[in-house]
């Protein structure tokens, strides 16, 4: 991952849930990847379920991060193509001050082959991508002794519902009339809008506040390339549910007849 401390990312911040009374801060999980696409898929759903994130491309900024905050978790793409997984773990393991965290490890296709040298390493847990969100975020829980959703109410694991079709939100899946139907992180973050008001048109603006992170210029074309393809996966296994073009206006998801 080398040159890759120079990327810019998008960063999520710390936020504190106010839950019974009590502020509860978010767990911070670091992120250490080079792909773009996958960082927003896990920040998303580690969002979701009640965690933060930030991103980290090389050793040098995870470490640096590991110094400025207060990390719970550290979760390691690995890629055929790079083997400093291991290095990463191997640092912070070898450190007192973050020698305690649970490190995970995400292993691509083809990258098999890291699973020894990260078990020298000292990883906590590693998963073979591709792999059930529900899995990582349950080790999570599990290794921050943090409780399941719904168990304290503070989450209930409900399904988003519009007619035949479905969103839990917990297990980053969508249903229509039953069948699974898989979206990328922009389009499921964008379908999740939608479902959230069904009946009110979305201006092209709100929906890219909704979908992308902060400080990324997207334009309104990108917006209409991603509804398309929620479109076709609609019309595929859900032909009721319907994203209408409303001119001028944005796009709006039509509420099922009563």
């Amino acid at each position: 991952m080398s040159g890759l401390e120079d990327m810019r990312w998008p960063t999520l911040s710390i936020e504190a849930d106010v839950v019974l009374g009590a502020a509860l801060m978010k767990p911070l999980v670091l992120i250490c990847s080079q792909d773009a696409e996958l960082y927003l898929f896990l920040s998303h759903i580690l969002g979701v379920d009640g965690f933060t994130s930030e991103p980290a491309g090389g050793v040098k900024e995870a470490l640096a991060l590991a110094d400025e905050r207060e990390l719970q978790a550290v979760v390691l793409d690995c890629g055929p193509a790079s083997a400093t997984g291991s290095t990463i773990c191997a640092r912070f393991k070898g450190e007192p001050r973050t020698g305690g965290l649970p490190v995970i490890a995400l292993i691509a296709p083809g990258a098999e082959n890291q699973h020894l040298d990260l078990l020298k390493a000292g990883i906590d847990e590693s998963f073979v991508r591709p792999f059930a969100p529900a899995k990582l975020l349950d080790c999570l829980r599990m290794k921050l002794a943090l409780p399941q959703p719904g168990s304290n109410g503070i989450k209930n694991g409900s399904w988003l519902c519009c007619g035949s079709l479905e969103m839990k939100l917990d297990a980053h899946r969508v249903r229509g009339n039953g069948h699974d139907i898989h979206l990328g992180p922009l389009e499921f973050n964008l379908l999740r809008q939608f479902l959230e008001a069904p009946g009110k048109v979305f201006s092209r603006d709100e929906l890219i506040d909704a979908a992308w992170p902060d400080n990324i210029h997207i334009g309104e074309r990108t917006v209409d390339v991603h509804i398309s393809r929620i479109r076709k996966a609609l019309k595929a296994a859900s032909p009721n549910s319907v994203i209408r073009t409303v001119r001028s206006a944005g796009y709006s998801l039509e509420k099922p007849d009563d």
